[in-house]
Parts: C-alpha cells; sequence; structure tokens
C-alpha cells in the first residue's frame, strides 16, 4: 500500500480547507508567562481505499501547557451577505473550518484521505512557567484501515517546533468583554429542564470556558430575555427572580440569582448584566414576566403590555428596590449594568428618555448602557453609556467621546470592519486588539455566546448542522461554542483566536507601562494608521507584530 503524506506548519490565523495547501507559519512562535498562542499541523495523506484514525501525543517540558484538538469542519449555508467588501475567504456555501474538538473516548481521530485535515496545538501558560527556547514534538500515529482488510498498517508522522517563553508575566485583563449568554438554549438543547440540576451544571460548563477566554461579563436572565423573540414565538422561560402576586401584593425570591453569582464568580466572571428591562429595537413594551398567583403559575406581564403602563411600572417599583437590595448584599453594586432596551432607533429617543428618568430613583446609582448606533442618544444626554457599534463609530470618536468608551460588533458589521464570521478570514477578527488598544476602548460586546434558535426564535436548531440561525445571520454570528456530547463546549476557532487577540491586548498595555503608548503605537502602526475601518489585510502584521512586542518587552524588563 503506497502512501503520501504531505504536511505544512500552519499559523492560528490560517483557516485550512480540506481543498486547499495552507500557508506555512514562517514567525517563530513566542509567547510570554500567563499567555497564550495556538499553531496547527496541517496533514494530507494521499493513499487508496482505506479508513484514517490518528492518535497524537505531545513531549515538551511545558507539555502541561499544552492542549491538542481537532479542527472539523462545519455546514455554512448563509457564508455573507450578497453585498459585502472583498475580504473575505469566500461567500459561498460549503464546508468550513471552525469546530475545535476534542478525541473519541478511545483518544483517536479520523482524518480524511486526499483532503487537508489540521490538528490545533494550543499553549497556555502559567505565571511561572519557565522561560526558555522549549521544544514541542508532536507526534502523530496514523493507523491505516483497509477496507475489506483486517490487517492494518501504522505510520508516525513527527514535528518538533522551538517555542519560545519569554520571562514577563503577562497581566490580567481590564477590558470588560460580553458576549451574551443564553441559558435557555443550554436547556433546550440537552433537553433539561430550566435550573435543574443538570441545567446548573452544563450552564457552569459554558460559564467557566467563557471566563477562562476572556469573557469576563455575564448577561443575567432576570426575567426572560427579550431578545431576538417575533411575536408570536416565545423562548423557553429562564427567571432566575420567583416572582409572587397575590391579594394586590408582590413579593420576590432571589435564590436563584444568589446562585447564578456565586457560580458566575466561582468560574472568574467578574462583572454582572442586568438583563433587559424593555423590549429589544425601542423601550415600547413589557418584559415576560412568570409568577405564583391565586390562580397559578402564569404570566403576569409580556409584550402586549406597554412599557409604561400603569401595571408594569408599578410591578418594576417594587421590584427594582428588592434587587438592588440584594445586589448590595452581595457586595457586586460596583460590577453591575443595566440595560434598558437593546439597540433602540432614533424615533424611541422620547419614550427611552422618559424611561430612563422614570427609574433614576431605582437604578441611577448604576451604570445603564444599552447598544445603540444614534449619536443623538448620547449627545442629548439620554444615554451617558452607549455601546456603539463599530462602523457607527465617527460621530462618537468626531465630537464627545464617552468617558467609558464600549463597542459591540455582529451581524450588520460586515463592510471594512473588524468581525467574527466564519467565512472571513481569522486576522479580520483578531485586529480587534490594536483598534481596542489605539482608541481606548473600555468594554466590548457581542450579542452570541451559545444562541441555538432561528431568527426570531421560532425554532430550536442544532448548531452543528445550523451555524447562520436559520439563514439569516452569516455563519458564524450566533455561537461562538458547540454544545459537546459530553456536556461540556467545545470551542470554535473563532473564540481561540479571539483570546489570542486579548493576549495581544493585554501584551500591548504591558509594554506600555515599560515604555509609554506613543511608543507602542508606532509598533502597531509601522505597516500604516490602523482604525475601525482601515487596517493591513493580511496574518502577517498580526504575527510579526505580536512577535516585536513579546521581544521588546524582553528588552526592557
Amino acid at each position: 500500500m503506497d502512501i503520501n503524506i504531505s504536511s505544512r506548519l500552519v499559523s492560528s490565523l490560517e483557516k485550512v480547507f480540506s481543498g486547499r495547501e495552507p500557508a506555512e507559519l514562517k514567525t517563530p512562535v513566542t509567547l510570554l508567562q500567563n499567555d497564550f498562542t495556538a499553531f496547527q499541523i496541517a496533514l494530507k495523506p494521499d493513499c487508496e481505499s482505506i479508513r484514517i484514525l490518528g492518535e497524537v501525543e505531545v513531549e515538551s517540558p511545558v507539555a502541561d501547557c499544552i492542549t491538542v484538538r481537532q479542527v472539523e469542519q462545519v455546514p455554512v449555508r448563509l457564508a455573507a451577505p450578497s453585498i459585502r467588501d472583498g475580504d473575505w475567504l469566500s461567500g459561498e456555501a460549503g464546508m468550513y473550518p471552525d469546530l475545535l474538538q476534542p478525541p473519541c473516548q478511545n483518544g483517536q481521530y479520523v482524518l480524511y484521505d486526499h483532503q487537508w485535515n489540521s490538528f490545533w496545538i494550543e499553549i497556555e501558560t502559567k505565571k511561572d512557567t519557565p522561560a526558555g527556547i522549549w521544544p514541542v514534538t508532536v507526534r502523530i500515529r496514523l493507523i491505516l484501515l483497509p477496507i475489506d482488510d483486517p490487517d492494518f498498517r501504522e505510520i508516525w508522522y513527527t514535528l518538533t517546533v522551538p517555542v519560545t517563553v519569554i520571562g514577563a508575566v503577562l497581566p490580567e485583563q481590564t477590558l470588560r468583554h460580553t458576549e451574551w449568554f443564553h441559558a435557555d438554549c443550554v436547556a433546550d438543547y440537552y433537553r433539561v429542564r430550566p435550573f435543574s440540576a443538570e441545567h446548573w451544571n452544563l450552564v457552569e460548563e459554558q460559564v467557566s470556558l467563557a471566563a477562562h477566554r476572556g469573557i469576563n461579563m455575564l448577561l443575567t436572565p432576570l426575567f426572560t430575555y427579550p431578545l431576538d423573540t417575533e411575536y408570536p414565538a416565545e423562548r423557553t422561560v429562564t427567571q432566575l427572580v420567583d416572582v409572587s402576586f397575590r391579594n394586590g401584593e408582590y413579593t420576590f425570591g432571589f435564590d436563584k440569582f444568589r446562585r447564578w453569582v456565586d457560580m458566575a464568580k466561582r468560574c472568574g466572571v467578574k462583572y454582572f448584566e442586568m438583563s433587559h428591562l424593555f423590549s429589544q429595537g425601542g423601550p415600547v413594551y413589557a418584559v415576560r414576566v412568570m409568577a405564583e398567583t391565586e390562580d397559578g403559575y402564569r404570566r403576569l406581564f409580556d409584550r402586549t403590555e406597554p412599557s409604561d403602563g400603569e401595571a408594569y411600572l408599578n410591578f418594576l417599583s417594587k421590584f427594582l428596590p428588592a434587587l438592588t437590595a440584594v445586589i448590595d448584599e452581595l457586595d457586586i453594586r460596583d460590577k453591575v449594568v443595566f440595560h434598558i432596551s437593546d439597540e433602540p432607533p432614533l424615533r424611541y429617543l422620547s419614550l427611552y428618555g422618559k424611561l430612563k428618568k422614570w427609574l433614576e430613583p431605582y437604578i441611577g446609582g448604576f451604570t445603564v448602557m444599552d447598544a445603540l448606533n444614534d449619536y443623538d442618544f448620547y449627545r442629548d444626554g439620554v444615554c451617558t453609556h452607549p455601546v456603539i457599534s463599530t462602523d457607527c463609530i465617527p460621530p462618537f470618536l468626531e465630537g464627545e467621546t464617552p468617558e467609558d468608551l464600549w463597542v459591540y460588533y455582529c451581524v450588520g458589521n460586515f463592510e471594512k470592519v473588524a468581525n467574527r464570521f466564519i467565512a472571513m478570514p481569522s486576522y479580520r477578527s483578531r485586529i480587534l486588539a490594536e483598534q481596542i488598544y489605539k482608541y481606548d476602548v473600555d468594554g466590548l460586546l457581542h450579542w452570541g455566546y451559545n444562541f441555538y434558535n432561528t431568527t426570531g426564535s421560532f425554532r430550536r436548531i442544532d448548531p452543528f448542522a445550523s451555524t447562520d440561525s436559520g439563514g439569516t445571520f452569516p455563519a458564524g454570528d450566533p455561537f461562538l461554542v458547540y454544545p459537546g456530547d459530553d456536556g461540556k463546549p467545545w470551542p470554535s476557532i473563532r473564540l481561540e483566536v479571539f483570546w489570542e487577540a486579548l493576549c495581544d491586548l493585554r501584551a500591548f498595555k504591558l509594554l506600555e507601562s515599560l515604555t509609554d503608548k506613543e511608543y507602542v503605537m508606532g509598533l502597531i502602526e509601522a505597516d500604516g494608521e490602523i482604525t475601525f475601518f482601515d487596517y493591513p489585510r493580511n496574518a502577517d502584521h498580526i504575527l510579526k507584530l505580536r512577535r516585536k512586542v513579546n521581544e521588546e518587552i524582553a528588552k526592557h524588563i
């Protein structure tokens, strides 16, 4: 049996397609202590009529810092909008590399003949990882199983990569970062009762991965989210606050809320977003609130109730003081933000302002922020903490810039700006670190950590089969993690690449502390000015910049 194996050492910013020869990594692998980086080993076995299994071993003095996964391709139907810029891998439907999958229980992976297969090798150093140049030897045992033949043949492929660990500890992340967490989608996918023991365990697994990847703020479902729900569709009830309404009086139970906060802190979360108090796309309606009543467990409010209706405002006047008392009891007041309405259009400026003023006696001491794109909300003082879409940011930079500058990006950001769609090159996600650093961005928001519904939440989806919410959002927009069959979330390339971006940001901050910001910006903009719209459109810029920053840190410590 003749076999030929083609191989490549590939950067984490290269997406390895089965039918395309990947570019080879030329930049040496370097990182700091308390840092993260990744590279890939791509293999293409050429033989006939066989099944190929793979087993991977890693030998290195820093082996305890290394994790190996296989890159799996996922189906992409809606790859990109029909009108888009030219900086995409493709606009065509097909199979795209995205899922990072652990081996089967027997420790084996499946490889495909006459196709490029990729193994993702990530290195996550600790604060006390010894500095030095350490060999990382990856040994892949290929087991060749001929069809209709009981015999098998094995071939070993070995590659050694020198990895330089610099003796400087990367500082902790200061950027506040939220990717909206959808607890109902976790319950729906695994078919468990919301806030059952099984659900709590599954939620904690996903929150833990999020926090480990720099997502340090958690959207908290006081009541079932009024997000991405098109009437008459309804999302599965996931309400942390127990409400009782009897004899015209409200009482509240916060045991699940306390448990949520404790769980999140245990995972490493530092900040909490209270779920929106009014409907999405303008604060026109109430949110759905379920309660125990004389007539049983039923809904008290939903989007049929006007936001400024007497009954709903009376409910909020009783609920918010009870909530803020518990927030103070948990000593997280300075870690909490509130939301009124997500992405309110300009026509709701007056209503938004009216409700914001009404809320002042109840949450006036808290940060109230919302994703919005119209400068008028900020200019008129209606929303003093806007979260601004990256492609709508120029007026906010040219006028009076918010003291705490937050940005977001999502489905609508596909012209020139950074984003994380599966069909985009990975450098278009990681470049955001340089933009965040330049403009002193304090916070970053994205709506989809684990949204496993169609648009409008009319149906639940299988995220392994639908990566575009049933054909509405460009693939990759709705979620960053896949719900693994072992109850643990499986990361995507996009999650890991953006964690590299956050580590870049921390490295910039470290070098700034050793020099100054002008010095760091001189390195970042050596290839030209960086803006939210203009930046080098290639991976080499990012890889060489990070290597240079690491070298400069080594010189200055």
